[in-house]
């Protein structure tokens, strides 16, 4: 999602499109897929690592918060530091790291060593999930960047609402290590399927940090990123917890969390869906109605949450809220800046990793200091600011034209 190098359009558009084509597109987005997911996997096992390493729940919380946060820096600092080489190398480096600290996390025997292998899976997910936009438009002609996009994009849509909740079955039929072990076993049929599918990919052009903190000088990209800050900020500090929030509000048994995880997974796929044909037509619309719907299940879970019926709809009307919130932020960003798309998705992406971490820390100092039900109005307040946010982007879009 960075701003790596452009397709040479001219002489890509009298190509044709073979199937290993297509099929390297597919493999950029498993890859991301994986990344992806082992940034959020510990999120629904929470309490079992907790129970198994006998440290907090807030604690615990750490394993989200510290890769996010390394994601957040990887996502600028690798594009950056790569320079010219050749991308498809970089891509199987950042792959086999996500193998290695998945494998780490199997063998972890305390928390300390388990936070060291999240450090590593931190800048695997900033660095792949930087590029992997950018390497999917070089492997197709022009009239399909478009498709080529969406499906790089949507490996890592796929992870916030499927890669967690199956991570989470699995942890629960299993064990918490066996998750782990099982997305490494996954990480090497991608790093496979990567070294027989792409090409050679030496970088045409290297990003600049100059550019992306001169972005901050326009008032309509600070709103977009503003937005994308608020939403994915709000819905981490509470989904980060939402095994506890399911056991404590809702009474489930913990091998019902994965279950239940998946049915937000595939809500999630139902609001990605609708909310790219509603961003075509009004992205501000859509990206207003995506946090209203996610603040109000926050604010109401604490007080529906107890009844089982009620907790199965909120929580299905909560994942269909956050998979409306990459394409919608991310359409909103080219919105703001259509002419400078790129530069500003980089940006996005370090915004969104840092959102995560910060989301995840918050939300562990509250359910350590309070309560799972304070987190949840703690992510309703924050999700509710993205009106004010999204309001003031569409004024200074008003202003500049």
């Amino acid at each position: 999602m960075s701003p790596v190098e452009s397709p040479s359009r001219a002489g890509a558009a009298a190509e044709r499109v073979t199937l290993k084509n297509w099929l390297a597109v597919i493999a950029v987005a498993v890859g991301t897929f994986l990344v992806v997911t082992a940034e959020q996997l510990p999120v629904g096992l929470l309490t079992s690592i907790g129970g198994d390493l006998r440290i907090s729940e807030g604690t615990a919380g750490l394993m989200v918060t510290v890769p996010g946060l390394v994601a957040s820096a990887s996502a600028l600092l690798v594009p950056v530091a790569i320079g010219r080489m050749d991308r498809r190398k970089v891509l199987l480096g950042l792959i086999t790291l996500m193998v290695a600290a998945n494998v780490l996390s199997f063998l972890a025997s305390g928390f300390v060593p388990l936070l060291v292998a999240r450090f590593l899976v931190g800048i695997s997910i900033g660095g792949f999930w930087a590029l992997a936009a950018g390497i999917a438009v070089r492997l197709v002609p022009g009239e399909h960047v478009a498709r080529a996009t969406a499906i790089a994009f949507g490996g890592a849509t796929a992870a916030n609402v499927l890669g967690v909740p199956a991570g989470t079955l699995i942890g629960g039929l299993t064990d918490w290590r066996i998750a782990f072990i099982t997305l490494a076993g996954l990480g090497v049929l991608a790093v496979a399927a990567l070294f027989l599918l792409l090409p050679n990919l030496p970088a045409h052009q290297s990003l600049r940090v100059r550019t992306l903190v001169g972005l901050f000088g326009d008032r309509v990209v600070r709103a977009a990123i503003l937005t994308t800050f608020l939403l994915v900020m709000g819905h981490m500090a509470a989904y980060t917890f939402i095994s506890p929030i399911l056991q404590e509000i809702s009474g489930l048994d913990a091998e019902l969390i994965g279950p239940m995880l998946l049915g937000f997974g595939a809500a999630g796929i139902a609001g990605t869906a609708l909310a790219g044909g509603a961003a075509g037509r009004n992205v501000y619309a859509t990206v207003i109605g995506g946090g209203v719907l996610l603040t109000a299940v926050l604010a109401l879970f604490p007080l529906a949450g107890g009844n089982l019926a009620a907790a199965i709809v909120l929580l299905l009307l909560w994942g269909a809220a956050f998979g409306a919130v990459p394409v919608g932020v991310q359409m909103l960003i080219f919105k703001a800046a259509p002419d400078r798309t790129e530069a500003a998705t980089a940006l996005n992406t370090v915004v969104f990793n840092l959102a995560i971490a910060l989301g995840a820390l918050v939300g562990g100092l509250i359910v350590d200091a309070a309560s799972t039900t304070a987190v949840l109005w703690v992510g309703a307040a924050l999700t509710v600011l993205t009106v004010l946010s999204v309001w003031s982007a569409k004024k200074g879009e008003v202003a500049r034209s």
